[in-house]
């Protein structure tokens, strides 16, 4: 089994990907979109996906891509810390360091260190944590990475960085198919749009609330193409073989506009 997620080895989402499916080939990628493309495509089992961090709330690319992929469903759900570090060439200082490379997630989720300590310092997006190291050219270079990169000839300038410690980001195992869906879950996970109508989105909310299903999730992102209207991405715990949650998704799918079923796990 292959398991497609964003690379290098070495970046969060390899870890996300190595503790969900621990048995599988795994194979780095570029990007989010090319991860779940080659599960589209076949090529890979499955891809994993970050959806949500502590400190900075939806990874919008990522709802996005469910949302315009029905045949792609989550099926497995993995909680890890985050813990970033910058790391430099042995020798290096704080003091020395003019560039800092990192994912886009990662740079903004150390924003009150880089501001304190390194606010003449250039920020240098890359594709993935992992990928900064590579970029490193000199003494005056560095990149936030995770505390458990290790790489020769470099080593950590500082401990945790983040703004906020206790930091975890959620990923989901997609994999392509209804078939995939597992027989049991814990929590359903749905994304639809209401009527344009008053009390839209208090009548969806109290279809699940009516069997007394707990939500333990709603965003919303809005809807390209189309200004002032919105989809709304909601997770409630029910287990999927229950025929009360099937109930309540065939009520939804009913009173909604554009259900779509992300997944359950």
């Amino acid at each position: 089994m292959k398991v497609s997620y964003l690379g290098p080895d070495g970046s969060y989402s390899s870890l996300a990907a190595r503790a969900l499916m621990p048995q599988a080939e795994l194979v780095p990628c570029k990007s989010f979109y090319e991860a779940a493309e080659l599960v589209k495509r076949g090529v890979a089992d499955g891809a994993v996906l970050p959806v949500e961090n502590t400190l900075q709330g939806a990874v919008t690319q990522n709802l996005d891509l469910l949302y315009a992929n029905p045949q792609l469903f989550a099926v497995r759900e993995y909680l890890l810390k985050i813990e970033h570090r910058l790391i430099a060439r042995e020798g290096s200082r704080l003091s020395d360091i003019k560039r800092v490379f990192s994912h886009q997630q990662a740079i903004l989720q150390c924003g009150k260190f880089l501001a304190e300590e390194l606010s003449e310092a250039k920020v240098v997006f890359t594709d993935s944590t992992a990928e900064g190291v590579s970029h490193i050219e000199n003494a005056a270079d560095a990149a936030i990475v995770g505390a458990h990169v290790r790489a020769e000839g470099f080593s950590f300038l500082t401990d945790n960085i983040a703004d906020e410690k206790k930091n975890y980001t959620h990923f989901l195992l997609i994999r392509r198919g209804e078939g995939a869906l597992p027989a049991h879950s814990s929590r359903i996970y749905f994304a639809a749009t209401c009527p344009h109508e008053p009390g839209s989105l208090l009548k969806m909310l109290q279809i699940p609330a009516a069997f007394d299903f707990n939500l333990t999730k709603i965003e919303s992102r809005p809807i390209k193409n189309s200004p002032g209207e919105y989809c709304f991405f909601i997770e409630f715990e029910g287990n999927i073989a229950d025929e009360a949650v099937r109930v309540v998704l065939a009520r939804l799918r009913e009173y909604t506009k554009n259900f779509n079923l992300l997944g359950c796990y």
